[in-house]
Formats: C-alpha cells, structure tokens, sequence
C-alpha cells in the first residue's frame, strides 16, 4: 500500500546564553533530518549546517527500499569528510561537532541512521517509544546497570556524549530499515525537548494533537515552559494514506542554522549548501519572497531643507543619548556573562563576553581552577581552548566539575598505559580490536526494529584506581594547581574505569 508523510518542522533559541541557534532541521516529503551541533565557540551551527546540507538532495532521489540505507550511509559518510575538510581549511571550525537522525523514505520503507543523544520517539496503535538510543555516557551507565532510567534522567552528566559527528572516519551512526503503518506519527527532537520535558508529557502532546503542526508547536511551547536552556528543534511527521487522507505538502520544511542563508565571514568560504537553495525553494513556493531584496527606502523629497535638517539634527540627538545609556547596559550585560577558557595551562573562568573590540578586552579570568589542560581528553582541550560559553557562575562551577571527573579518568588510563580517552574495559577484563559503532538493523512488520550490534573496542586497561587522591581532587600525577587557585569544587560520584571518550553538548 503506498504511504506518504505529513510533517512539520520548529525551532527555537531557548532560554539560556546561546545567541546563535546551532540545531538544524529538514522535513521533506522523503526525508528528514535533525542536527545538533555542538562546540559552543568552535561553529557547532556550522556543523549541523553542513550535515543537513549534504543530506538534503537525497529528498529528491527515487531511490528503491533496497537502495536506501546504502544511500543514507554514504550521504552521511561524505557528510562527515566534509566536515574534517572544512575544519582542515579554517582553524576557526576546529573542534565543531553534531548529532544526527537522519530518515529517509523509500515506498513503505524507513531507513534510519542516528549518533548522538538527539532522540526520534515512534506513535504506533497507542503505543509510544524511543526507537533511537543515546550515546552518552549516562546511557553507557544504564547499559551497565549502575543507575537506573530514572536516575539518567536528572544526572549531572546527561549532556556527555560519547559518538557523534567530528569528521573522523570513526564516526559511526547506528542503522537500521523500519517498516512505515498508516497512523504512525514520529517525532525527532534535540535534547532541548527531552531534556527539560518528560516521557510522559512527550507521549500526551503526540497522542491529542491532530496534525503534526500542533505537534510541533506545542512541543516548543511546553519546552520553553519548561525553561529549556538549549536550543529546541521539533520534527514531526505522520504516516498517511495518500488515496485517503488530503494530498500532503511537497515543500521542504528548514529550521534553525541550515535556514540561515548569510554566513558570517569567517563561514562564507564554504558552499551554499543544498539546505539553504531548499529553504529559498520553500520560502518562494509559500510566496513569502525571498527576504534578502525586501528594502524599505527612506524617502525626504518635497519636504524643505529645515524640515529635514531638524529631524537629522533630533536623531543625532537620541542618538547620543541612546549610546551612552546603551554602553552602560551593554557593559552591565557583558558583566552577567560567564565562559570557561585556558589560562595559565588551566581550565578558568572568565567573566565577560568571548569576542573583544579592537584592543580593549571585554573579559577577565574570574578564577582558575585545578584542573590542568594537559590531563583533560584531546577534545576537551579543544573545546577549552576554543572557550565554552555558560549561563551563570554556578552553571560555569558546574561544568568544571564535570571537566575534572573527565581529567582524573584521563589520569587512570594514563597510569594504566592505556590512551587517554580510549575505551577502558570493566575491572578484570581486556578487549582489543576497533569499535565499528554500526548497527545492522533488520526490518519487521507492524513492530518496532531490533538491531544487532557488533564491535570489539582497542586499548587494554587494568581496573584499578588511585586511593590517594581526595573527593573529587586530583590524583597524585595531576599537576599541581597554581597559587591562589580554589579548591576543587565536589564532583559527581563516577564509577572507576568508566571511558570518558566524550564531547560536550553545549
């Protein structure tokens, strides 16, 4: 029987520190994508961009059931190369990151390709569940069975992810083929949905709304009740039956930074994506124009000379006064804000903003921390190095804690010969080889796919841990904080032996 989707797509900013929406989304009659990117300062907009990019031109490829993953899985191949190139090309990109859930459509067939914590939930006969799996290392914990769901929920830590996309050729999403029903409604979201708003809520707004626009928005609209403090991206899509149901739209649907059509400078080097040409196709198709010649002139003919001189005369005066008092603001605002940066060869805070004018700096360390740069994952230097925008100081203090749990695991596998960030095997055991991160899904009928997942993991760990170091301090090969630094703030309880090859999700 031939299926069609009906689908919707939102976004929003949020209501934390970001000023810029890194998640990108895609909803075509085919396809659909969603990405978050990641890296806080290092383009993490630039990256979901790129990904959704690339993908976009599979909306229009007729591609048969048995073509379709392969598809997917080269798309998103090619994608990541992408990626690394661009980041090769510009250092300012070093570091950028994304999840992905991509779907594409093919007859009755869903093929699916997911890395990442971004989540994609399944509506089927009154029956709601998660069809992807997070890959963070709270769900690394659960797996082991060391906290439960519901502890994973409110962890500290629920924002580490251990896979996603960074340009390496390890980068390996999980895939799969599903069967589409009639009546299935689907939702992608980021995990500025699924982390401030629960299961339960999530599977009332599926189950009430009748369309995939209200959905969408009223997924938004409790997120932000919510006060979800990441940026918050909506796919919606329904499973239709086209001779029965009214003609579904066929005009891509792009939200967050892949709608973005004017790069700054120092992304303007690469391509106009296929993404943003969709985006103007669908802002044309709607009649809404294409929103780059829309120019208002000011007009001052048949008025006099003193008419017009008295009114430039009364907007240079607002003006000035507008300028000072909006320094002050501005200056009051910069104040309020908050990044962790390198100073010194530690992890500090600074308070202020990132970007300086000219020569005057608009930032200053706060504190430095004990935490050394050189115990801490490559990754994580990077993104220090690169600097990590946070909302408030405790959020700031918050974060390095979880930056000095990732540096005193660093420190074990070191003095265990192991490399740091390298997988480490549980107490007692060794494994080598390499991690494929590929699941090789199988398709069922009216019931959700299972997947089998194959891979050994490389590197050769010992299980045991350093007993001279306090709460949360550091071990006795760290390096030693510098005068005047603070104490180490208390970490949250981390087993031993747990891998922290992990990015943070801003």
């Amino acid at each position: 029987m031939a299926v069609a989707l009906r689908y919707a797509a939102r976004t929003d900013l949020g209501l934390g520190p970001k000023s810029r929406n890194e998640d990108s989304g895609y909803a075509g009659p085919h396809l659909l994508v969603l990405a978050d990117g990641m890296g806080g300062h290092a383009a993490g907009d630039v990256a979901s961009s790129m990904i959704v990019g690339h993908l976009a031109p599979l909306d229009g490829e007729s591609l048969g059931s048995d073509r379709a993953l392969g598809a997917l899985d080269k798309s998103i191949r090619a994608a990541n190369d992408n990626l690394r190139r661009a980041m090769k090309d510009d250092p300012d990109l070093s570091g950028m990151g994304t999840t992905t859930i991509a779907m594409l459509r093919s007859g009755n067939k869903l093929a699916m390709a997911h890395i990442g914590d971004s989540r994609a939930y399944l509506l089927r006969d009154g029956t709601f569940s998660q069809i992807t799996k997070d890959h963070s290392f709270v769900q690394q914990l659960v797996d082991e069975e060391r906290i439960s769901a519901e502890e994973a929920e409110h962890h500290p830590q629920r924002s580490l992810v251990t896979r996603v996309m960074t340009g390496n050729e390890g980068d390996e999403p999980d895939l799969s083929v599903r069967e589409l029903k009639v009546g299935d409604r689907y939702l992608l979201c980021s995990d500025g949905l699924s982390d401030f708003v629960g299961r339960e809520v999530l599977e009332e707004i599926l189950t009430k709304a009748k369309s995939p626009d209200e959905a969408a928005d009223r997924c938004i609209e409790v997120a932000l009740k919510a006060s979800a403090r990441d940026n918050v991206t909506v796919l919606v899509a329904d499973v239709v039956d086209p001779d029965r149901a009214e003609a579904p739209s066929t005009v891509p649907q792009i939200v967050g930074a892949a709608a973005v059509r004017v790069r700054r400078s120092r992304t303007r080097a690469i391509p106009v994506s296929p993404a943003e040409k969709a985006a103007r196709l669908s802002r044309e198709a709607s009649g809404r124009g294409d929103g780059d010649d829309d120019h208002v002139p000011l007009a001052e003919e048949n008025r006099s000379p003193f008419v017009v001189w008295g009114r430039r005369l009364s907007v240079a005066a607002v003006a000035v006064v507008v300028l000072v008092g909006g320094s002050y603001a501005a200056y009051d605002w910069s104040q309020r804000q908050f990044y962790l940066g390198a100073q010194s060869g530690y992890v500090a805070i600074f308070r202020g903003v990132i970007q300086d004018l000219g020569p005057i700096r608009l930032s200053h360390a706060e504190s430095t921390s004990d935490v050394a740069l050189t115990d801490l994952p490559t990754h994580y230097q990077q993104l220090v190095l690169a600097k990590i925008p946070v909302g408030t100081l405790d959020d700031a203090w918050e974060r390095v804690g979880t930056l000095r749990v990732a540096a005193a695991d660093c420190r074990e596998q070191k003095a265990a010969g192991a490399t740091c960030g390298a997988a480490v095997a549980s107490p007692g055991t060794t494994t080598t080889g390499t991690t494929t991160g590929t699941t090789t899904g199988t398709t069922t009928t009216g019931t959700t796919t299972t997947g089998t997942t194959t891979g050994t993991t490389t590197g050769t760990a010992t299980g045991t841990s350093s007993t001279d170091a306090g709460p949360g301090g550091p071990s006795p090969s760290s390096t030693a904080a510098p005068p005047g630094a603070p104490g180490p703030a208390p970490s949250p309880s981390v087993p031993v032996n747990t891998p922290i090859t992990t990015a943070q999700t801003p």
